[in-house]
């Protein structure tokens, strides 16, 4: 289906689209600019960016309210893939028009196999980290703009240290002017939030710096911008270029999908619709493909500017049209407005857009999460949570954005193996409230535990990474006093060949040592297995207290054993 968001499309929502296009594009021109000098090319990159990529996800993507362009954390990406790959006289405007198309092909490929799934293995805290990181490192490169000094070289500390170092030699109308628009923005999002700071600053620094002649006296303005449509076709690059610049696209394409998902996800449940992530997959890659092709730069989904669409009112992606008609009409007509903009006031702009990414909050939540007194298996995966946010974090600020980018994914792969090999295994009492109803122990104390016998319950998948995990588990169990061992299935979705091996043998073991294992409410596969494995495998119960009631004598007698 052309246009989901535009299927069955009412006249009422005309006067709400048009508000809500008119407030994106006072919010989208200015950061376009901004945006763009991120990535290392020239500001109007971005406008020529932002015109195909709201047309395209509109024709192509599910979301009704999403708003797709140039994005802060993707722009500092680009200009890292083309600092990595750039040398050989190659221009890096063609460089970061060659990597949004080669992005696009990434993402229509991984939408074409249905491969959204993927942006799940990106975990929140990694990500979380990750993108702090970013931030920190975005803004501490604007700083040296926002008050007139040089720029340093190396990582985010030496940047930072080499901006501190040099604060004596900033020049005071580049620092009243880039503060100021500062101040402009974050008061106006504080207490104004309907009104577009980012575009208000802007006239106001422009008005500045052509009545007081600012420009000509030491304040770096934007300078000429040219008007008109972006040139279309291929950036001039060798086609080995793309095979170089795809390693990098791969993980812009992974961070770009999994934050334009997430700001798709919170507005449809807000607003009570479905939105595929395949599609969301091909409607970035379409975004990237129109950017590419137009001479623009890497865009996704903004949650910002997604935020600022849905509080305007806006019903579905025609609001995006909207702002990319007006956005049309700003190259045609208004680009020479911006030719006194101040390149200290476009520093304030980008400071004031990656501020709402240093998400301290939630880094201390993980924190807390961490000190508080959870169970074992709580308190290490809080414990490797918060571990892998900073890890992603720091991997920014001391190795730069890409390799701090894969050093973030190689975290939540080892994250999701970490957990997958480590299921809770909790032991397991009577409830006051009835005899057949068996808890967690650790939670509810109140649980009775039953003389001579062991039920512990396992809290996920037997297989081959967690097999000896739950083998120690269960022989730890086999204390004095201990005959009996019940192992409750019934939250076991599946049980693989070397699981089951491994029960056979822990069955022996047991017995040589005068413990009966038995296992009880095993559910479809897992029974399969069991019952196909050679070797002694564990009796079998329908319920826990049929183990349990006959762990004294033979299991294999009880009447209540599953046929």
């Amino acid at each position: 289906m052309i246009a989901p968001s535009l299927h069955g499309y009412r006249p009422a929502w005309v006067r709400r689209d048009l508000v809500a296009g008119a407030t994106v594009w006072a919010v989208l021109v200015p950061e376009s600019l901004a945006y763009a000098t991120i990535a290392g090319v020239p500001p109007v990159v971005g406008l020529y960016a932002a015109v195909p990529a709201l047309v395209l996800y509109a024709l192509v993507g599910t979301s009704k309210h999403l708003v797709v362009g140039p994005m802060a954390a993707t722009a500092a990406l680009s200009a890292s893939v083309v600092a990595d790959v750039g040398g050989g006289g190659l221009d890096p405007v063609s460089l970061t028009t060659a990597l949004a198309i080669t992005v696009g092909l990434v993402a229509v490929v991984a939408g074409a196999f249905r491969l959204g799934f993927l942006a799940s293995f990106i975990s929140e805290p990694v990500l979380k980290g990750f993108i702090v990181g970013l931030a920190l490192t975005i803004a501490v490169g604007q700083l040296p703009k926002l008050v007139g000094v040089e720029k340093g070289e190396g990582d985010f500390f030496a940047q930072l240290w080499h901006f501190v170092t040099h604060l004596g030699d900033a020049d005071l109308r580049s620092a009243a002017i880039g503060l100021g628009t500062l101040v402009v923005v974050l008061a106006l999002r504080r207490w104004l939030p309907v009104v577009p700071g980012s575009l208000v600053a802007v006239a106001l620094a422009i008005t500045l710096v052509w009545t007081l002649g600012l420009d000509r006296q030491g304040v770096d303005v934007v300078g000429p911008i040219t008007a008109g449509l972006p040139p279309l076709g291929l950036p001039a690059v060798p086609i080995g270029t793309y095979l170089q610049l795809a390693g990098g696209a791969l993980g812009v394409a992974l961070i770009g999908f999994a934050e334009g998902l997430g700001a798709a996800k919170t507005y449809a449940v807000r607003h009570g619709y479905e939105v595929d992530p395949n599609r969301e997959l091909l409607g970035l890659g379409a975004a990237n493909l129109g950017s590419g092709l137009a001479s623009g730069m890497v865009v996704n989904g903004s949650l910002s500017k997604t935020a600022v669409n849905g509080s305007a009112g806006a019903r579905t992606e025609a609001s995006g049209l909207v702002a990319a008609v007006l956005t049309v009409v700003t190259l045609l007509f208004l680009t020479g407005l911006f030719t006194r903009l101040p390149e200290p006031a476009l520093a304030a702009i980008v400071i004031a857009a990656v501020v709402e990414l240093i998400d301290v909050r939630a880094l201390v939540t993980l924190y807390r999460m961490w000190t508080r007194r959870l169970g074992s298996i709580y308190g290490l995966a809080a414990r490797a949570d918060f571990a892998a946010a900073v890890a992603a974090l720091l991997g920014v600020l001391v190795f730069d954005t890409l390799p701090g980018l894969f050093l973030g994914i190689t975290l939540s792969l080892l994250l999701l193996l970490y957990r997958a090999s480590r299921p809770h295994v909790a032991e397991l009492g009577r409830a006051p409230e009835g005899p057949d109803l068996w808890i967690d122990r650790d939670r509810h104390p109140e649980a009775a535990p039953t003389d001579g016998v062991v039920v512990l319950r396992v809290e996920g998948g037997l297989f081959f990474a967690d097999a000896d995990h739950v083998r120690d588990a269960l022989r730890a169990a086999a204390g004095p006093g201990v005959y009996g061992i019940v192992l409750d299935a019934r939250s076991v979705p599946f049980v693989d060949v070397t699981a089951a091996r491994m029960l056979v043998e822990l069955t022996a073991t047991l017995a040589a040592r005068g413990v009966t294992l038995v296992v009880a409410r095993d559910i479809g596969q897992v029974r399969d297995v069991l019952r196909a494995t050679d070797g002694a495998t564990p009796p079998v119960f329908a319920e826990v207290d049929a183990a349990v009631a006959c762990l004294g004598a033979d299991p294999s007698t009880d009447p209540r054993r599953n046929s």
